[in-house]
């Protein structure tokens, strides 16, 4: 936001957080700022038979472009928060986006594989940044439950950058060669580190100063944050069972085409977006914590439900896309609510518990995800375990940390 825009949300109260309406530039800048991550990690996909051949590498070396980005953009996001808790959003966000825009000229200009690898590294970890200081820049500006429903709307840019990307990725490939598509990133960041310079203020104006150091670990003993992190991070990892069992459930195991998975597909995304939707109307009135109960269980009635189609009934793939529409649709309730909740347990240290609770949630989803693809035995079955079991651990880990520490509730 500029300071010469007439923003309403520049007008807040920063010290403390009011419930302004967001202007559609502010929103927008927000959003961008948090697709960026996901968008960059997926949108060179459908380009890696291209540079396998390009620099005439094998798969899993072309692979390692793709691999260690993820790896390197989950232990950024532990980094990011804190930092801007000491030295604030704006410069923390500007570094970030200037390390994006480095790493996607490096592999724009990569006259090999390993500085291609290494470029993506960079992109990876510069594009960490507005996914994590994203939502902490919303809890600067908003009370906590007005954030929950600010939030859902960033959370629908992390579902929607995937989906496009790769089509994307794919048209720059078969239209310009797999170089453009680095080109179009850096293009990107240029065009977001104007915008940021031109329209971000400072929302920080906190000083957690000499607590850096414990707030993490003070974070990690609070009821409350783990509570919110662990109800977050099992939510994910249900997708993310999912997502790693069902294409080989549907085109390996039921002999259906790819195409028809990706319709299927569809209604999923479809369903969370629609549950992050409802989130952004409707958490400020009736609270989060109600919204996350309500999500939860909703979440695990689908999986259950699910799980006895494929038991009881058969193999097919509505057993699975329809329940999974609903859990989708629950996740989309409870996703955007729990990191609001959990980036309000102590508004002094929000930057430090966006990045733990996104540090919690990629690393136990890539855990989940690798567990999955190595038990598929040619059943549904380890799949839509783990889905129930994440589940369940959902529910139980929003309920019980702070039941232990409040019998009332």
């Amino acid at each position: 936001m500029a300071s010469d825009d007439p923003d309403p949300v520049q007008g807040a109260a920063l010290d403390a957080p009011a419930a302004p309406k967001p202007s559609i530039g502010f929103m927008a800048l927000l959003t961008a700022m948090t697709a960026l991550a996901p968008l960059s990690l997926q949108i060179f996909v459908p380009a890696l038979p291209a540079i396998q051949a390009s620099y005439g590498v094998a798969a899993g070396t072309a692979q390692l472009a793709l691999s260690l980005s993820i790896l390197a953009n989950a232990f950024a996001t532990l980094s990011y928060g804190t930092v801007s808790d000491r030295l604030g959003r704006r410069p923390v966000i500007l570094a970030g986006l200037v390390m994006f825009l480095v790493g996607s000229v490096m592999c724009a200009l990569a006259p090999d594989i390993w500085t291609l690898i290494v470029g993506r590294i960079v992109q990876a970890v510069g594009a960490a940044a507005g996914m994590v200081l994203g939502r902490a820049i919303v809890r600067d500006l908003f009370a906590r439950d007005e954030a929950a429903s600010m939030i859902a709307y960033l959370t629908m840019a992390m579902v929607v950058a995937p989906m496009l990307a790769p089509a994307v990725g794919a048209a720059l490939t078969d239209l310009a060669g797999w170089r453009s598509i680095f080109v179009a990133l850096a293009l990107l960041g240029a065009l977001m580190i104007w915008q940021c310079r031109q329209r971000l203020v400072e929302t920080w104006r906190g000083d957690s100063g000499g607590r850096l150091l414990s707030g993490a670990g003070a974070l990690l003993r609070s009821p409350d944050f783990m509570a919110y992190a662990l109800q977050s991070a099992f939510a994910i990892c249900t997708f993310f069972a999912f997502i790693s069992g069902a294409p080989y459930f549907m085109i390996e195991v039921l002999g259906r085409p790819a195409t028809e998975y990706g319709l299927y597909f569809i209604l999923i995304s479809a369903g969370f977006m629609l549950g992050n939707l409802v989130a952004a109307r409707t958490s400020g009135r009736i609270g989060l914590d109600r919204m996350i109960l309500l999500g939860t269980s909703l979440a695990l009635a689908g999986t259950l439900l699910s799980l006895g189609l494929l038991v009881g009934v058969s193999w097919a793939p509505l057993s699975l896309f329809g329940p999974m529409v609903g859990v989708a649709f629950a996740n989309g309730l409870t996703v955007p609510n729990a990191q609001a909740g959990a980036i309000s347990v102590d508004p002094m240290l929000a930057g430090t518990a966006s990045g733990l609770a996104g540090f919690l949630q990629m690393f136990t989803a890539a855990v989940v995800s690798q567990a999955v693809g190595m038990l598929q035995d040619g059943t549904p079955y380890p799949m839509i375990g783990f889905m129930a079991a994440a589940a369940l651990f959902s529910l139980l880990g929003f309920v019980l940390p702070r039941r232990l520490r409040r019998p009332d509730l």
